[in-house]
């Protein structure tokens, strides 16, 4: 397989989600229909250059997306107002996601550094998404590429993307290696990071309030 013409490229999007976190918490339960809505753009944006904000729903393991280009202020407008400048197609199927989750703000940034390789007259593709990371605040393309790490350091996420059978080459490859599929959501992970976080703040507050009140002595409440 050959590095495609893009080579190593810093991708950062970001996800957007009702104030409850809807979308997320709906992928997290692994459900056989689910929907996110993201704004995607590759390096630092510089202002008026093209972004792609996209809609990617996920059916009985089958992956559709659809997505426009535009600047990154105009994405934000688009779903702010939620009417879109240019009535493509897919500009209304955006309206009306939109309209159907109503109030939809900026909730994670997901980075990382990726690799794809391609077969020449194949649909086989490979992905290596190296330093996957992620942050909750300046929640746009254009401020920098840092982020919280997702996985372990050193570790990537690879991922063989192919409409048909994968070939018997790679099957080889992945079963002597003993490498099986598996299921990763990024913003899923970094959701669960963020909750995790703020549950053990949740605690350590409830046991302080206990301890100015008196009613924890010794390390148990009494």
């Amino acid at each position: 397989m050959k590095v495609d013409k893009y080579g190593l490229t810093s991708i950062a999007s970001i996800y957007f989600d009702t104030p409850d976190y809807r979308l997320i918490n709906k992928s997290i339960e692994k459900p056989k229909y689910k929907e996110k809505l993201r704004l995607r753009g590759y390096g630092l944006v510089a202002p008026g250059k093209s972004t792609f904000l996209e809609v990617k729903r996920k059916c009985e393991g089958i992956v559709y997306k659809r997505r426009i280009v535009l600047s990154e202020k105009e994405a934000f407008e688009l779903i702010a107002t939620k009417e879109a400048k240019n009535k493509s197609q897919i500009s209304r199927e955006l309206e009306a996601f939109m309209e159907n989750y109503q109030k939809l703000e900026p909730k994670y940034m997901i980075i990382y550094d990726r690799l794809a390789y391609y077969q020449d007259n194949s649909d086989l593709r490979i992905t290596v998404d190296m330093n996957p990371r992620y942050r909750v605040t300046d929640l746009n393309l254009h401020t920098s590429m840092e982020g919280i790490s997702l996985i372990e350091e050193g570790g990537a996420i690879l991922e063989v993307k192919v409409q048909n059978s994968v070939p018997l080459w790679l099957s080889d490859i992945l079963s002597r290696g003993k490498i099986y599929q598996t299921s990763f959501s990024k913003v899923g992970t970094a959701h669960k990071l963020e909750m995790k976080k703020k549950n053990k703040i949740t605690k350590n507050i409830n046991i302080l309030e206990l301890q100015n009140k008196g009613e924890i002595k010794y390390g148990f409440v009494v």
